[in-house]
């Protein structure tokens, strides 16, 4: 089921390259191809192309794609008072921790007369792609609606796959409504982002688009990020990883229930053990095979870790530099000695100290963000926050004597590079008058 114990001493450059090889996204051609032509549908036919793709993948002939108000309200009255609590507690949390992220603005006088201001500004709309899947993910809805919601965007989209019936889970609605999403669709795959790109009848486009999805979703993010002008994707996306990095003392059994928490998302996820004790990834092995069969997604999972990486490195020093590597979406650290490691820990997409410390929490309600870099991204891109909302732009007001201050620099490096009309732009305002 596993793949057995690597020595990273043992291995080649070649060979230590290969072992952190992520899973390769298969049939890309041919997926590249489908999408595109989706894409163009979309574009040709709006709504139309919509409700005949949603008949097509979801199996369900659509009248609307827009949800009601009344829909909301019912959902909220059919949720138990438990599960109510739980997605409210949730809101709470992850709302305290990106209240604290709001930007202010930023004005500096860099030298007498010459004022310079750092302005940060809502994106003015957005859409939120919340996977169906074979299970509703209310905790997208959040990670996504809360920040759009603080930042104050103008505009939030949400869009979702029906199920049989037509409609959305009502913790879906439920998690939209706390973030104040009013404006949602049942449309999923390829077609809703070409939607959000380009907008249909009923769906105007946005200006950005956020959220997980299968490879069709991922690959419609990524062609029309390139083909419509002014319309971004939150990040590169992959499947699913955790790497985990613990001494001889961690605890095997929690570890095994971390690695299966991510190898149960999909069979293309990754899981990976860095250690320096090779009794405790024995032990580890041993409650992976055990605690895998007690699983309802136990064959995905089983899947999943046929690409799963145990790895025995001389110290945890050693383990570090692979972890660095290799950059998890998520990185656990259980260690005696956790705070020494973080220091020189760099690339993750979220970082999980200690024994008690699960990935879970983050996924739910910590409070931090669940949407994150895969497939190596961490190294360059950032965990989702509210700047991903925002727009940064800078403002300059400049006086007639702080220009003057200015013009000897700036006529002196116009005459370096040649640009005359750049220089004239400085000179006629200082002859001004004279």
């Amino acid at each position: 089921m596993i793949n057995q114990l690597i020595n990273w001493q043992e291995l080649s450059p070649q060979q230590q390259t290969t072992a952190l090889a992520r899973p390769a996204i298969a049939d890309s051609a041919l997926l590249s191809t489908q999408v595109a032509n989706i894409i163009s549908r979309v574009k040709n036919q709006g709504d139309q192309a919509l409700l005949e793709l949603t008949e097509q993948f979801d199996g369900i002939a659509l009248k609307t794609l827009a949800v009601s108000a009344e829909q909301v309200a019912q959902a909220k009255s059919a949720l138990s008072e438990k599960r109510l609590k739980a997605i409210n507690t949730a809101y709470t949390q992850i709302r305290s921790f990106h209240l604290a992220q709001k930007a202010e603005d930023i004005t500096v006088e860099t030298t007498p007369g010459v004022k310079c201001t750092l302005k940060t500004e809502a994106i003015e709309s957005v859409g939120l792609y919340i996977p169906a899947g074979s299970a509703p993910l209310p905790s997208t809805v959040l990670m996504l609606g809360v920040p759009s919601q603080i930042t104050g965007c103008d505009r939030v989209v949400l869009v979702c796959p029906p199920d049989k019936n037509g409609e959305l889970a009502d913790e879906i609605l439920v998690a939209a409504d706390l973030c104040g999403i009013t404006e949602i669709y049942t449309v999923g795959g390829a077609q809703a982002i070409a939607a959000l790109a380009y907008g249909t009848e009923s769906i105007p486009a946005v200006n950005k688009v956020f959220g997980p999805g299968n490879r069709y979703v991922t690959e419609a993010k990524t062609q029309l990020s390139q083909k419509v002008a002014g319309f971004a994707i939150d990040m590169p996306a992959g499947p699913s990883e955790v790497l985990v990095l613990a001494d001889k003392d961690a605890n095997a059994g929690f570890i095994a229930a971390d690695l299966l928490s991510q190898a149960e998302h999909g069979v293309d996820s990754q899981v990976i053990l860095l250690s320096d004790s090779e009794t405790l990834i024995k032990a580890v092995e041993q409650e992976l095979n055990k605690q895998v069969l007690l699983l309802s997604r136990s064959e995905i999972a089983q899947k999943a870790l046929t690409q799963s990486r145990l790895i025995l490195t001389k110290d945890l020093a050693q383990a570090v530099e692979v972890s660095n590597l290799y950059g998890p979406e998520h990185l656990i650290i259980q260690t005696e000695d956790a705070p020494t490691l973080l220091k020189v820990l760099r690339n993750a997409g979220s970082i999980f100290v200690g024994a008690y410390t699960p990935e879970s929490a983050g996924d739910y309600a910590s409070g931090t963000n669940h949407v994150l870099p895969t497939y190596g991204y961490s190294k360059v891109v950032s965990s989702l926050s509210l700047a991903d909302f925002s727009r940064r732009y800078t403002v300059q007001e400049i006086t007639k004597a702080g220009l003057t201050s200015l013009s000897e620099c700036i006529i002196e490096l116009t005459d370096a590079e040649g640009l005359d009309a750049h220089q004239r732009a400085v000179t006629i305002r200082l002859e001004e008058g004279k």
